[in-house]
C-alpha cells in the first residue's frame, strides 16, 4: 500500500546514505532492473525485496537456498510481481549467492593471503590504544567502535576473513551486540565473517544458530565438538554456512585432557577423526590452538582435505616455516593464520600487516618448494600419470553406430534443448541436456545404462554412488545391472532420525565409483565426493554421460585430477554436435553454439 511504499523509499534513502552493501533480508533498489548496486553482487539472508526504479515493492518468494548464482528472468519476476507495468523496460537481473567456502577461497586467491583478523576489543588493549590515539575520554563502547573501524580499514586489503569473539561484545551489553552488527556492515561484503563463540550447549544450539546466521549475518561459527554431532547439526543445516570445530587449544591446563590417554592416541585426534563424518570439507573446518609443528603435522595427516584455522601461534620462538610445512595442504593453502593481536594496537597497522603477509607468503613458498623436493626425492611418478591412467574408452576413434543412434534418439525425445538455460553451476549455456526424460522410456534407459556399464566394466570398485538427485535413477539401474551395492551422499544434512550423511551400507575403505549425468565445473561431483571421503570411503573414478568441456576445456577434469580422481565420459559436447549435424537434426549454427559453450 501507499504507506508501505513511502516507508520503503525512506528506508532506501537511509540505506544509500550509509553506503551499506546489500545483504539478504535487506531491501535493495534496482534501477531499470538490470543495474543492481553495488557491483551486481548481493549477499543475502532470507527473502529478497526489490524496488525497481525506487517505486514498486516486489517480494520474490520465500528464502532462497544457497547456490553459486541465481538468475531471475523477466518471466520469473512477472510471476511474483504485484505490479508488472515496469516489465517493458526490464532485461534480467542476476544474484550471486556466495557461500562461506567459496567466499573464503576467493578471498585467499584475490588477496594472496592466509591471514585472518581477530576483532576482539579487549578492554585492557582498548585502553592502551585509546590513550595512544587521543580517545581516553571516550566511553569503552565508543573506543571499541573506533578501534574496530580502524582495524578493519587497515587490514581488509591483506586478509581473507574477519573473526570477532562474541564474548567481548556481549560484555558491553546490548550496545555491544549492536556494535557487532555494525562490524558486519563495515566488513567488505566479499570477505567472510566468522563468529568466534565456541558454543557447546545442546539445548540452545538451534536458537544460537538462528541468531548467529540470521541476525548477525555471519558466514561461519566456531563450536566445541565434545557433545558430538548433536552440537553441530543445528548449524550444519544452514546451507552455505561454515562450522569451525575447536579441536585443540594452546593453554597448558588443557593438555592432560586433550592428550588423554597418551600422545600415541590422543583425544584431540579422536575428535578430528570422528568430526569429519559430520560435514563436508566445505562445511566443516578445524580450529587448532598450537604453535607446535608436530601437533599440526598430525592434524594434517588425520584431516588432509580440511581447512585448519590456527590460533596462539605467535609466541616466542615461533617457527613459521615449520608450521606452514606441517599445516599446508597439497594445493598450498588450507591453513588460516591469525594476525598477532598486539599488532592491532599499533599506529602503523597497515604496513605491519603487509610485512607479515609477505613474510607468510615467502615462508609458504619455501615450504611448498621443500615439499615438492621431498616428493621428487622419493622417486614418485608424476602426479598427472598417477591420477590419469589411460582408460580403455570404447569410443577411441569416435562414437560407434549404436552410440550415434542413441544420441539421435535422445535428441528426438527432447533430452537436448536449445535456448538460453542456466545450469546448476550458475553458467548460462545455449543448450540444456535433461537425461531425466529417459526414466520414462525403459528401452532407451537400458541403452544409456549400457554405455555407463561399458566404462565401469574396466574399473575396480566395491560400490556405486549416485550424485543426488539427477543421477540416482542411473546409479540404481547400474547397481542392479552390475550387481554392485548402491549408496549415495545426501544433498543436505539431516537434523533428525539417523542423521546420516551417506545413505546405504558400507565399510570404511570401500572403493566407490561415482556416477553423474554431466560434468560442467565439477562442483556438484566434488561436493558429493567430499561427503564420501569424509565417511572413510575411497573415490578414484567418476563416470559421466557427458563431459561438457571435452577436448576444449579441461578445467573440470583437472579439478577432479587435483584430488586424485580420473574422469570417464561416454560423450563430449563436440561429439554430440557432430552427430546431430551429420544427421541433419540441427543446423550448422546450432552445432557451433554447442561447441562454443564447451570452449
Amino acid at each position: 500500500d501507499q504507506l508501505n511504499r513511502k516507508a520503503l523509499t525512506a528506508w532506501w534513502g537511509l540505506f544509500r546514505w550509509r553506503l551499506i552493501p546489500p545483504r539478504w533480508g535487506q531491501t535493495v533498489r534496482v534501477d531499470r532492473f538490470n543495474n543492481a548496486l553495488p557491483d551486481h553482487r548481493l549477499f543475502a539472508y532470507g527473502s529478497i525485496h526489490l524496488i525497481p526504479d525506487g517505486d514498486l515493492f516486489c517480494r520474490l518468494g520465500s528464502p532462497f537456498s544457497c547456490a553459486d548464482r541465481l538468475q531471475l528472468t523477466e518471466s520469473e519476476v512477472h510471476q511474483y510481481s504485484e505490479n508488472n507495468s515496469w516489465l517493458e523496460t526490464c532485461q534480467f537481473f542476476e544474484l550471486f549467492l556466495m557461500n562461506f567456502f567459496t567466499s573464503l577461497t576467493e578471498a585467499i586467491n584475490s588477496r594472496q593471503s592466509l591471514m585472518v583478523t581477530g576483532l576482539d576489543p579487549n578492554p585492557e588493549m582498548l585502553r592502551a590504544w585509546a590513550q595512544s590515539n587521543g580517545l581516553s575520554n571516550r566511553s569503552v563502547l565508543s573506543q571499541a567502535r573506533s578501534w574496530c573501524k580502524a582495524a578493519i580499514d587497515a587490514t581488509e586489503p591483506h586478509v581473507c576473513a574477519f573473526k570477532p569473539s562474541l564474548g567481548f561484545y556481549q560484555a558491553m551489553g546490548s550496545a555491544g551486540l549492536e556494535l557487532l552488527q555494525e562490524v558486519r556492515e563495515l566488513i567488505p561484503a566479499e570477505l567472510p565473517l566468522i563468529i568466534d563463540i565456541k558454543h557447546g550447549d545442546l539445548n540452545s544450539s538451534t536458537v544460537i544458530a538462528q541468531y548467529v546466521f540470521n541476525t548477525l549475518m555471519a558466514d561461519a561459527v566456531t563450536i566445541n565438538p565434545l557433545s558430538g554431532h548433536d552440537i553441530a547439526a543445528p548449524f550444519l543445516v544452514y546451507p552455505g554456512k561454515g562450522v569451525v570445530l575447536n579441536c585443540h587449544s594452546s593453554n597448558p591446563a588443557a593438555r592432560p585432557i586433550q592428550h588423554h590417554p597418551d600422545d600415541d592416541d590422543p583425544l584431540y585426534l579422536k575428535l578430528i577423526q570422528e568430526a569429519q563424518a559430520w560435514g563436508t570439507p566445505e562445511q566443516l573446518l578445524l580450529e587448532i590452538g598450537s604453535g607446535d609443528p608436530a601437533i599440526l603435522s598430525r592434524v594434517r595427516q588425520a584431516a588432509p582435505e580440511r581447512f585448519l584455522m590456527l590460533r596462539s601461534i605467535w609466541g616466542e620462538g615461533t617457527k613459521l616455516q615449520d608450521l606452514l610445512k606441517a599445516g599446508l595442504n597439497s594445493t598450498g593453502d588450507g591453513l588460516l593464520l591469525p594476525l598477532p593481536q598486539n599488532l592491532l594496537n599499533e599506529s602503523n597497522i597497515d604496513s605491519r600487516v603487509m610485512a607479515i603477509k609477505n613474510q607468510v607468503n615467502q615462508s609458504r613458498q619455501i615450504a611448498q618448494d621443500a615439499a615438492q623436493a621431498e616428493s621428487s626425492s622419493l622417486n614418485r611418478e608424476p602426479e598427472l600419470c598417477r591420477i590419469w591412467p589411460q582408460s580403455k574408452q570404447p569410443f577411441k576413434t569416435g562414437p560407434n553406430d549404436d552410440l550415434r543412434a542413441l544420441v539421435i534418439d535422445l535428441y528426438d525425445i527432447r533430452c537436448l534443448l536449445f535456448g538460453r538455460f542456466q545450469q546448476a553451476s550458475g553458467q548460462v549455456f545455449n543448450y540444456y541436456i535433461d537425461l531425466r526424460q529417459i526414466i520414462s522410456d525403459p528401452a532407451l534407459f537400458q541403452r544409456v545404462l549400457a554405455c555407463y556399464a561399458t566404462l565401469l566394466s574396466d574399473l575396480s570398485f566395491d560400490r556405486i554412488a549416485g550424485i543426488p538427485y539427477g543421477s540416482l535413477p542411473t546409479a540404481t539401474g547400474l547397481s542392479l545391472q552390475l550387481h554392485k551395492p548402491l549408496l549415495y551422499p545426501r544433498k543436505e544434512i539431516k537434523a533428525h532420525g539417523t542423521r546420516r550423511m551417506i545413505e546405504g551400507e558400507f565399510n570404511p575403505g570401500d572403493r566407490i565409483a561415482v556416477v553423474d549425468d554431466i560434468l560442467i565445473t565439477g562442483g556438484s561431483v566434488l561436493e558429493g565426493v567430499g561427503k564420501l571421503t569424509a565417511s572413510g570411503l575411497e573415490v578414484k573414478d567418476v563416470v559421466v554421460f557427458l563431459d561438457h568441456g571435452g577436448h576444449h576445456d579441461s578445467r573440470a577434469k583437472q579439478r577432479l585430477a587435483d584430488v586424485g580422481i580420473a574422469l570417464h565420459a561416454v560423450l563430449t559436447l563436440d561429439e554430440i554436435a557432430d552427430i546431430l549435424l551429420c544427421s541433419e537434426r540441427i543446423t550448422a549454427d546450432q552445432s557451433q553454439d554447442l561447441i562454443a559453450d564447451a570452449v
